[in-house]
């Protein structure tokens, strides 16, 4: 049998730059350098001269988002043991699977507040397909450093929290109060088994005013209507509904992408809202800008299902612009896809005018 994964060992010549879980380093590997992610709390800090074993596969196959060699070990200088309490595990039965404190386990000092919990009391809830929605949803929200806001990371994408920098500069900036990881993602402030469970976390123990959820970085397409990542989307707008919340679906959108299925709003967005979602919640149409008709015709066949919600785009760039993070999408950054940026902090803007009123 093939193996899947390709195997390297390399030497480390140096690290390159670090963020809150992650450490980027060059490594050499052969007759060449290549960029190595590693992620310490899974196996041990590395040093220059440490001997790596190496995941080279994402890296092989030229992927953007991940286009990383991964620090499997260091074979020569093992971590300590394993101290911390916690017994939910995380990327299960993988070599690299991990033992966590689960916010909602037995053993959680958190337990308490979420064994009854069973209602996140009205919160917007902010859902969009793509990780890159992250910052412009938050960048559109008013009075941000008034609200806690927490994002929720479902496992579609990057399983580690630690691989975005986006998480980690937002946290330092601050304008996420924390983040939760769901089902096999792990690295957050939180652990949860689910994203009801996360959801409530982020309510009930975080004190969140707003959530946003989104998968992590990295998403999976396959060019059909089924096979994307993204579909979780419309899960998340049911279980943010089935919890007494209020779900913000926030619509992908993009006039520079080259594939059809994804020019206007994406294909990812009229299935997960229009065929996934069971439950209603408020699709927002940004108003105002260049191609809002466009984008309130292809949405008008979700309006049976769903309450569609102008929200005027004025200032929304000037936001996105002051924000804190790098703002880029399938590598297009603000000037490149502009409409995909306010439309996500469109979204935003409702979810904050949603709290604005309760």
């Amino acid at each position: 049998m093939c193996a899947v994964i390709t195997w390297r060992k390399g030497v480390v010549i140096a690290t390159r730059r670090e963020w809150h879980g992650a450490v980027e380093l060059d490594v050499s590997v052969a007759d060449a350098t290549v960029r190595a992610l590693c992620y310490p709390a899974l196996t041990g800090r590395p040093a220059a001269g440490d001997t790596v074993l190496l995941n080279t596969t994402a890296l092989d196959l030229g992927l953007g988002t991940g286009g990383y060699a991964l620090v499997v070990a260091l074979p020569d200088r093992l971590p300590p043991d394993k101290t911390m309490p916690g017994h939910l595990v995380k990327a299960r039965y993988t070599p690299l699977q991990a033992t966590v404190l689960g916010a909602d386990e037995q053993g959680s000092p958190h337990h308490h507040v979420l064994r009854d919990a069973d209602d996140i009391d009205g919160m917007p809830v902010v859902v969009a397909d793509l990780h890159s929605a992250l910052p412009a949803v938050l960048a559109g929200i008013p009075d941000l450093s008034k609200r806690a806001v927490v994002y929720l990371m479902q496992d579609g994408g990057s399983l580690p929290a630690w691989f975005s920098r986006t998480c980690s500069a937002l946290r330092e900036a601050g304008w996420l109060a924390g983040v939760v990881t769901t089902g096999q993602c792990f690295g957050g402030d939180l652990e949860t088994v689910t994203l009801h469970t996360g959801l409530l976390a982020a309510r009930h123990v975080l004190g969140a005013d707003i959530a946003v959820v989104t998968q992590g970085p990295g998403n999976l397409g396959t060019g059909t209507r089924w096979g994307f990542s993204g579909v979780a989307a419309g899960e998340a707008v049911n279980a943010a509904a089935c919890l007494g919340g209020r779900p913000v679906a926030s619509l992908r959108v993009s006039f520079a992408d080259p594939r059809d299925r994804h020019r206007g709003i994406s294909h990812h967005s009229l299935t997960a809202y229009g065929r996934v979602a069971m439950a209603r919640a408020d699709v927002v149409l940004p108003s105002g800008m260049g191609a809002s008709d466009v984008i309130a015709a292809q949405a008008a066949g979700l309006a049976d299902r769903h309450t569609l919600v102008p929200v005027p785009a004025d200032g929304l760039e000037a936001a996105l612009r002051a924000a804190p993070v790098r703002l880029s999408t399938m590598g297009r950054g603000l000037d490149e896809d502009l409409a995909y940026f306010v439309t996500a902090a469109a979204a935003g803007r409702h979810a904050g005018r949603l709290l604005a009123m309760a």
